[in-house]
């Protein structure tokens, strides 16, 4: 398993989790947990990824986000598990 967390954030929009759900299926990416709020009229969601049986490498997965997050106007950024939790240790 290829544990990735996955962060979106930007204004609220009809259908961004929708795209976002459906580039991570058409990459075979298994979203293993989710949870999404919106602040007033900012949206932000994060996710547990499985990305072990995606034809991408991690570089890729993450460039093809941050390319759609910035084509529907907000930014996702996609991290390794294990560098997320040692960017969070206290």
């Amino acid at each position: 398993m290829s544990r990735t967390i996955i962060t979106v954030v930007g204004k609220d929009t009809v259908g961004i989790i929708a795209r976002v759900c459906t580039f991570l299926a058409d990459h075979n990416v298994n979203i293993l947990d989710i949870s999404q709020t919106i602040l007033q009229d900012m949206f932000n969601m994060m996710m547990i990824v499985d990305a072990g049986r995606s034809e991408l490498s991690h570089e890729a997965l993450a460039g093809g986000l941050k390319e759609l997050g910035e084509k529907i106007g907000i930014t996702i950024t996609c991290q390794k598990e294990e560098i997320f939790e040692s960017m969070h240790r206290i």
